[in-house]
């Protein structure tokens, strides 16, 4: 039995511009003129795909989806290579104006840990290990 394979995560987003600027700062590379597409996507480097998709895009196949109530769309978590480095990229996104969804603190599962939220306030985690 062959077993499905994760290929693809889709974030559903307001705004195309505002979502791409967020995750450009994170340090994907997305081209500026997809800020004017309804779907956008990138392949990583681990052969992994993030795309996203506005709501109008997914209501054109999907005329009953309405967005979710209640808290987040998602959970993305990025592996950062230092502690300093979760605190850096923390700064800089907060600096953007993003909100800080939580301010980088040592987790008591060793990690250096924070939260910052995405234009359309899925929670992203920035995480390294505290060794």
């Amino acid at each position: 039995m062959i077993s499905p394979k994760l290929d693809l995560i889709g974030i559903i987003v307001r705004s195309m511009p505002e979502a791409l600027d967020f995750y450009r700062a994170l340090g994907f590379e997305i081209s500026m003129e997809m800020n004017q597409e309804g779907h956008v996507e990138i392949t990583m480097d681990n052969g992994l795909r993030l795309a996203w998709d506005t709501i109008e895009v997914i209501r054109s196949f999907d005329t009953a989806w309405t967005p979710p109530s209640g808290g987040h769309r998602l959970g993305l978590a990025f592996l950062c290579a230092s502690p300093a480095e979760v605190d850096a990229t923390y700064e800089r996104l907060t600096g953007k104006g993003y909100h800080g969804h939580r301010a980088p603190f040592d987790a008591f599962w060793g990690q250096r840990y924070a939260q910052v939220a995405d234009p359309d306030g899925n929670v992203v985690d920035l995480f390294a290990p505290l060794t």
